[in-house]
């Protein structure tokens, strides 16, 4: 058992305390198979009954519950999350209070995208749309974004990902046009995101595989750059059509956490005539 001393843990061990109380008073005793026993004044579990079903020690739950700087392990939090009966989003808030790197289980991933969210995207087109997650892997596509990387291999990474993509692809094909401007922009989005998963296996084997994939992505990286996502100006090439000016908006998606949906917008007239060229190529593909 180890002490924490840092501001931002400091400011999240009230948090974790209220959260722990709080979901340990919905659990009865009949929940977890216990006699109910007399004398109990609330009708939720003790800490001792938590601490004892969890495989922990009393004391070291108590402080835990109290907000105490003390550092637990993702074994143990597992335990007190199946104690305490802990849904998957309540299972992540409880990593994220107490600091400590989480892989959700990719058997109950909620990230999938819905009919809805990509009958909306697909609503866009003309307009290209792209569903990107934290990592930018590519949860879902409309035609028009299809269009606009159609020189770039569909599949080039499992989960697809853009910018495996574009840090892999031949330079003769990278669909950007100032590549030295987007890419380290791209990197310094996903290092601000990498902040709130550092330790989380997926998330250092994709970078630890493209970083061994790129060596520009692996110098970008290293110097440690970090920016928000938002509203850019980005030029695209494409073969067929030339150069495209596009503006990319970004926007969340309520109940994908760090999931948004981009939409990128023509800049001027020559870049939406150029993108209406797109889509009317391909209806006429057989």
């Amino acid at each position: 058992m180890t002490v924490q001393h840092t501001t931002r843990g400091n400011r999240r061990r009230p948090e974790l305390a209220a959260f722990l109380r709080s979901r340990r008073a919905r659990v009865t005793p009949a929940d977890v198979g216990m006699a109910p026993g007399l004398r109990r004044r609330t009708p939720g579990l003790r800490r001792e009954e938590v601490a004892q079903l969890s495989g922990v020690g009393v004391t070291w739950y108590t402080w835990l519950e109290q907000g105490r700087p003390i550092n637990a392990s993702a074994q143990v939090l597992d335990a007190i999350a199946r104690t305490l009966r802990l849904d998957r989003t309540e299972r992540e808030h409880l990593y994220h209070l107490a600091e400590v790197p989480h892989d959700p289980d990719p058997e109950t991933d909620p990230l999938a995208v819905t009919p809805e969210v990509q009958g909306i995207i697909d609503t866009l087109d003309p307009l290209p749309a792209v569903v990107y997650n934290g990592r930018y892997d590519i949860l879902a596509t409309n035609g028009a974004y299809t269009d606009l990387f159609e020189e770039v291999p569909p599949r080039p990474a499992d989960p697809w990902n853009v910018l495996w993509v574009l840090f892999t692809v031949p330079d003769t094909r990278c669909p950007l046009v100032h590549p030295e401007r987007e890419l380290p922009m791209m990197v310094a989005t996903l290092r601000a995101t990498y902040g709130r998963h550092v330790g989380e296996p997926v998330w250092e084997s994709f970078i630890r595989r493209l970083a061994h994939a790129s060596p520009y992505f692996a110098e970008l990286w290293e110097r440690g750059d970090v920016a928000p996502s938002g509203a850019r100006t980005k030029t695209f090439h494409h073969k067929e059509v030339g150069e495209i000016r596009m503006t990319s908006v970004s926007l969340a998606i309520t109940g994908m956490p760090e999931c948004r949906i981009v939409v990128y917008t023509p800049g001027d007239e020559e870049s939406r005539e150029r993108t209406a060229l797109l889509r009317a190529q391909r209806t006429l593909r057989p």
